[in-house]
């Protein structure tokens, strides 16, 4: 099997994923950093979204009902305004 002349291993002792790294000891700061880093990626949502199966016809109802309460409270927000 031939293999690529550029093909590039991932070094071992790099992480995957989300990291951070602590400078001076400064845990809060990182901390900080980290649970910015994973609300910005949705982590814990796809996490909780995955917690058990759910049927697909469950998931188009909820994303139906979910438009219809969008679409109502857009309607609400025009009808504000006038």
């Amino acid at each position: 099997m031939k293999r690529r002349k550029n093909f590039r291993k991932r070094p071992k002792d790099k992480a995957t994923g989300l990291s951070v790294t602590v400078f001076n000891n400064n845990v809060e700061g990182a901390l900080k950093v980290l649970k910015k880093k994973v609300k910005e990626s949705n982590l814990f949502l796809d996490l909780r979204k995955k917690e058990y199966y759910e049927k697909p016809s469950k998931i188009r109802r909820e994303k139906k009902n979910m438009a219809k309460l969008r679409n109502k409270y857009a309607i609400q927000k025009v009808e504000k305004k006038y």
